[in-house]
């Protein structure tokens, strides 16, 4: 390791130009409000998206306890609950603040993210230029960071706040390790374990860091000199690997619990799909094509499907033959330090996300770079600006292909947020990208076009979504549910009936249930659907379609307190007009002629088609 890493080397100009910026401080300043303009200007699409059907049902506008804002009931749910497959309390608890503040209003969400992401940006650079001295290099970086295509993925969607947000305090821990290094304090060493654990708390992304510490000490801070007491190199290294032993067991700790949150939410799939033969080739394959979209960002897609035996052999041997390449030439020239903690952080900090453990169903993913394309990005920014001052470039002739640049980065973000407005659009664009067929991106859009009523292109989208090795039972769910809207009852039991073989959630079994129990009372089967709407309510207790099945089945064999009982007890726990209006004439049927009133007026306050729920309500009753 040469000796001038070993120390920060003197801050340096970007042109050298005083008259620009009268002191270092206020340049540091200035550079940080560009960087932070840059940012707000280039995501400012965000504020035309909406949200998509891509975990942000799930964690935000479907999630009743982010609804319900902060409170003590949502901390104590944060930390005690294992929801969505993941612990990450203070991600929730975030959400939870975003609802308090802009309700449910997309644009507060994403800007949000967009403000996390602002500030990553600046304490990257902030981060880089104290460790190093070098403010042109360390704001290339914080530049490329900032604008990068890949990045949108974890910006643009309102749910990936658990990337950004556990960045932020990754960074500020080791801002923070800068601190400890310069005078070893144990509350300096506090500071950064709580931050460590703060990292821990909104998204585990950030297990790595006392690796990457180990990574800090070699290059920029070069700790790892021996000292005259100390006993020479191995002696400084075995110290500084047991001074990040308490991190260590925290990213242990973290590990477990992390586990068997994906193993309770079903999140890790199967050894029998994904062999550990066949997920080992794909991390090796994925390292290259994450080191392509770094250098060349095209093609990005919210999804990359898993090739499961599709990779070629070629392609498993390019790829070794490269990454071995790649490090046995950072080992050769390790004289030039950040190399070695570039290229290894790049790799170190994938390892958790690179696959080796499968949880959902995709290769890679573009979020899962936010990180470790920090790495790649300090090799590239050094290296070329250590060439240039070797070959005594003039500093111009640096700036104007780094604007070059960075400028096209911008342009291609400003694109790729566009992709990320709907769920439609989204979905549509990851099928027009992705070269392996995406039966996820199929079934979003059906879920999407099911939505918005468009059901004969859902159904489409529904059968291209069945994947034969990976049969999903919500793909079944909703061809029942198509189905049965067509008149296809028979079809739609058959379907019903494979979800519930399928599926082991307790939420999809009673929708199956309860979709299963009205296409029963359709053909007359009533024993059947009073054993289909029992079984639904047994999962869920408050499943108001299965209960207002229940009453109309009541109402038919003439026991109109329990029909009333029944629709009572739906409407309080999801009133709608057609409820309401079965409610109010059981009980003009049972001569409550007031109460029947008061239940029709409430039917009239929920919809703006009366008359269409009325028809509706005498279809049921006709069954």
């Amino acid at each position: 390791m040469s000796s001038a890493s070993a120390k920060v080397q003197p801050v340096k100009p970007l042109l050298g130009s005083a008259g620009l910026f009268s002191s270092p401080q206020k340049r540091t300043v200035v550079l940080c409000l560009l960087l932070v303009a840059a940012t707000l200007a280039v995501y400012n699409p965000v504020n035309r998206n909406a949200f998509v059907n891509f975990d942000d049902d799930h964690y935000i506008t479907g999630n009743p306890h982010v609804l319900a804002a902060v409170n003590w009931g949502t901390v104590k749910w944060a930390f005690t609950n294992y929801y969505e497959a993941n612990w990450h309390p203070l991600t929730w608890i975030s959400h939870a603040l975003d609802v308090q503040l802009f309700g449910l209003n997309p644009v507060g969400h994403h800007y949000m993210n967009v403000v996390l992401h602002a500030l990553n940006a600046v304490l990257l650079f902030l981060l880089l230029q104290s460790a190093t001295g070098f403010t042109g290099r360390s704001l290339m970086v914080a530049a490329l960071f900032a604008l990068h295509p890949v990045n949108v993925e974890s910006v643009a969607w309102a749910s990936e706040r658990k990337n950004v947000l556990s960045m932020m305090f990754l960074l500020l821990a080791l801002q923070a390790y800068g601190w400890y290094a310069r005078r070893p304090a144990v509350g300096r060493y506090a500071l950064v374990a709580a931050l460590f654990a703060c990292g821990l708390m909104s998204k585990p992304q950030v297990i790595t860091l006392p690796f990457l510490l180990l990574l800090w000490d070699y290059w920029p801070l070069g700790r790892y000199a021996p000292e005259p007491a100390a006993g020479g190199q191995v002696a400084r290294a075995s110290a500084l690997l047991l001074e990040k032993l308490p991190l260590f067991l925290m990213s242990m700790a973290s590990a477990v619990i992390t586990m068997q949150a994906q193993r309770a939410g079903g999140a890790i799939h199967s050894a029998i799909i994904y062999p550990f033969g066949l997920r080992l080739q794909n991390a090796i394959v994925s390292y290259s094509r994450y080191i392509a979209k770094a250098f060349w960002p095209t093609q990005l897609s919210p999804l990359y499907p898993h090739p499961l035996d599709l990779l070629r052999l070629w392609q498993l041997i390019a790829s070794t033959a490269f990454l071995l390449l790649a490090t046995a030439l950072v080992i050769r020239y390790r004289h030039r330090s950040y190399l070695v903690t570039g290229w290894f952080w790049f790799l170190g900090s994938l390892v958790p996300m690179i696959g080796l453990v499968q949880v959902g169903e995709q290769a890679m993913a573009d979020r899962y770079a936010y990180l470790p394309f920090v790495g790649l990005l300090v090799m590239v920014s050094w290296g070329i600006a250590e060439w240039a001052e070797a070959r005594k470039f003039p500093a111009l002739w640096l700036v104007v292909p780094a604007l070059a640049v960075i400028v096209a980065f911008g342009a291609l973000t400003y694109r790729q947020i566009g992709y990320w407005h709907d769920s439609e659009t989204l979905w549509s664009y990851a099928l027009r990208v992705t070269s392996v067929r995406s039966y996820k991106a199929h079934f979003n859009l059906a879920v999407t076009y099911d939505a918005e009523g468009r059901y004969d292109e859902a159904v489409q989208q529904f059968r291209q979504a069945i994947d034969p090795r990976d049969d999903d039972p919500r793909i079944h769910l909703g061809l029942g549910i198509y189905d049965q809207r067509h008149g296809h009852v028979r079809e739609a039991i058959e379907e019903f009936q494979a979800a519930l073989r399928l599926g082991s959630d307790d939420a999809l079994g009673a929708d199956a249930l309860s979709n299963l129990g009205a296409a029963y009372q359709q053909i007359h089967d009533y024993a059947h659907a009073k054993e289909s709407f029992a079984a639904a309510l047994r999962l869920n207790p408050n499943k108001a379609a299965a209960m207002v099945g229940m009453g109309l089945l009541a109402q038919k064999s003439g026991d109109l307190e329990q029909a009333i009982a029944e629709y009572s007890h739906a409407m309080s726990v999801e009133p709608t007009a057609v409820g309401y209006v079965l409610l109010g004439r059981a009980l003009e049927q049972a001569g409550h002629s007031a109460e029947a009133k008061a239940a029709i007026d409430k039917a009239r306050q929920l919809t703006s088609d009366f008359d269409q729920a009325q028809r509706t309500a005498d279809e049921l009753l006709a069954l």
